[in-house]
């Protein structure tokens, strides 16, 4: 009998080989065709074969860096400094471990303190940069000057720390520095990031009107604020003005049309978010690879994203980590493993190390098809890559089991997930609670319940549906009813799918009309509650001195959300102009511990720079010229 051989075409990226995983159901069709030579078969990849998923790329082996440095000294310096880091990191409080380093009657070496705010704010770790900043204001040996409350309000800005960033400002003004841009736009974005849009709003508007003249981060800030709150007309207008050439101070950014291109997702106008991708070339905003990831994020058909995705390499853009992961999750949803395998090698020929989240992405895909030994391949793979599983890796795992209808290995699994040490969460629970749903094994699924209720986990609506739906499809329907103001007596609001299912199960002219009433008394008892919200007028800052509507707007029956953006804009207005000084505290924090120098780290020499501090006017007095410190410089 002459011996048949198996050719496997694009897209396998490794050959093939019998140490490695392959997964073929022989009971299939694998769409095989004879060609002109009867020993040889041409297998089209009907099938997801996971050949070459085990097999080590060059960028995964770990290299030894070689590091060059000046000198012997230079050497010392830079280890010392990242030992310095590496102590903050596992410490999580920079000042503990900047006090250590300092020897007694010594300041500690500028480039240490300046290399180490640079370094956090390139980690984007503000909460260190403000901490580090208000511990400086306290010592003698650091002259705390402009730039430094600069870069201090920037901070508290990227926190949404409002509270203390006016305080900063207030210290600014009463100690005579100008107005500046910087400053401005870092109280615009802490009001942006605590929920303040109307006092970001208001800030904006000052700016344009009486100065300082907004920048281009000023621009990016606002819009991102407006985006953030909904308020997309206001964007809108000002991304319109900025492409008016006449009209407008600056040209749009790279960054601008980022930001407006995900408003129109987030408004469902994908129209008009394609518009603004096609008009970055002709504005001088050249598409890089997050402009392309961008687009590719809102389109719900695979043929839309690999049209995208087509379209960035014609371009000669290299894809990134995220491309390939949503160019993946496409195919996932669209249950085309095939070619989200293809798409997650081609990634890592190309050199790009898949993330964690890239893996969960392939995870997902083969576990929505209840390809379980697929999944374990990825599963096991993410270990040799060094991204270990997070509970979304193993939740996804149960699902695939789930999803098989192998309730035996969903359990055996979900014991594993608590002993690597992960608390199961409400989905990792809702998950088994769907499988024994799905197998009709109602007693079962009532006891993952109780198991759930007992480890302290509320449920969310898609478990009560998903329980709801199981009795109602056993005929139950009076269990579900049960289950279903279970779920409202239990605080959670049933969502349209949980009414359309309970309507769905009436099958009697009765049940139909007992399913129709609790229903529509709930859309009923939403309307009364939201006329009851509309009536009063809460400001969302409790620690701002702010009155709320007067008399007069009530009596002209002023809306209620432009009486409150009235208030904050006038709040705002009085915070700048200066009026109400007793408006602007001092920057400290309530809690001032951190306040007070240390007595064991300062020097008990009667002759050394004595500090005096006026926590009210943040005023440090500085009587030693010795240890002057040049201030930070650029701050954004």
């Amino acid at each position: 009998m002459p011996q048949t051989s198996t050719m496997f075409l694009k897209p396998f990226i490794s050959a093939p080989s019998t140490t490695l995983w392959s997964f073929v159901d022989s009971s299939k069709s694998y769409g095989c065709e004879n060609s002109a030579d009867a020993n040889v078969r041409i297998c089209k990849r009907a099938e997801v074969v996971c050949l070459g998923m085990l097999a080590p790329r060059k960028f995964m082996q770990r290299r030894k860096k070689i590091e060059v440095f000046k000198d012997a000294a230079d050497e010392a310096d830079q280890k010392n400094w990242r030992k310095l880091m590496l102590e903050i990191e596992e410490s999580d409080s920079a000042t503990e471990v900047l006090k250590t380093r300092r020897v007694k009657n010594q300041p500690l070496p500028k480039d240490m303190i300046v290399g180490t705010l640079i370094r956090f704010k390139q980690l984007k770790k503000w909460n260190l940069v403000s901490e580090v900043l208000e511990w400086l204001r306290t010592q003698h040996w650091w002259d705390f000057k402009e730039m430094d409350l600069l870069m201090l309000i920037t901070a508290y800005g990227k926190l949404g720390q409002f509270n203390k960033a006016e305080r900063v400002l207030g210290y600014m003004h009463r100690k005579g520095y100008p107005p500046h841009v910087v400053s401005y736009t870092g109280l615009m974005e802490a009001y942006g990031r605590g929920g303040q849009f109307n006092k970001a709003e208001a800030i904006f508007r000052r700016m344009q009107s009486s100065g300082p003249e907004p920048s281009a981060v000023t621009y990016q800030i606002i819009l991102k604020s407006f985006v953030e709150g909904d308020k997309f007309k206001e964007a809108e207008e000002i991304f319109d003005t900025l492409l008016d050439k006449e009209k407008s101070p600056l040209k749009p950014d790279q960054k601008m049309f980022h930001m407006m291109i995900y408003m129109y997702k987030k408004a469902g106008n994908y129209e008009k978010a394609r518009k603004i991708f096609s008009m970055m070339p002709e504005r001088g905003a050249p598409q890089t690879t997050v402009t392309y990831n961008s687009l590719m994020s809102f389109e719900t058909s695979y043929k839309e994203v690999a049209n995208i995705y087509d379209q960035m390499q014609r371009a000669d853009i290299r894809p990134d980590v995220v491309s390939y992961a949503l160019l993946i999750n496409a195919y996932g949803k669209a249950r085309r493993e095939e070619e989200a395998l293809a798409v997650f090698e081609e990634m890592l020929d190309a050199g790009v190390r898949p993330t964690q989240k890239a893996y969960n992405i392939l995870l997902d895909a083969f576990a929505i098809s209840g390809m379980v030994e697929q999944a374990r391949v990825v599963f096991k793979s993410m270990r040799r890559d060094r991204c270990t599983p997070d509970l979304f890796s193993y939740t996804t795992m149960l699902s695939a089991y789930v999803n098989a209808s192998d309730m035996d290995g969903a359990e055996k699994f979900f014991k594993r997930i608590k002993t690597d040490g992960f608390e199961p969460n409400v989905v990792t629970h809702g998950t088994l609670i769907k499988g024994y749903a799905k197998a009709n094994d109602l007693e079962k699924m009532l006891e993952k319940y109780e198991s759930m209720r007992v480890d302290g986990i509320k449920p969310n609506p898609t478990i009560f549906t998903t329980i709801m739906d199981a009795f109602g499809k056993n005929k139950d329907f009076g269990s579900a009813v049960i289950w279903f103001n279970e779920m409202v007596s239990s605080g959670v609001s049933p969502d349209q799918k949980a009414k359309n299912i309970l309507l769905s199960l009436a099958k009697t002219a009765e049940e139909q009309m007992e399913a129709k009433q609790i229903v529509e008394s709930l859309s009923l008892d939403r309307i009364l509650n939201n006329v009851e919200d509309d009536d009063v007028i809460d400001d969302d800052d409790d620690d701002d001195d702010v009155s709320g509507v007067s008399a007069d707007q009530k009596a002209k029956n002023i809306p209620s959300s432009l009486a409150k953006k009235v208030v904050e804009s006038q709040y705002v207005d009085r915070l700048l102009n200066n009026v109400e000084a007793d408006n602007v505290d001092d920057v400290d924090d309530d809690d001032d511990e951190d306040d007070d120098v240390d007595d064991d780290e300062e020097d008990d020499d009667e002759d050394e720079s004595s500090v005096s501090e006026d926590t009210n006017s943040w005023s440090v007095s500085i009587s030693s010229g010795d240890h002057n410190q040049e201030h930070l410089v650029e701050v954004l």
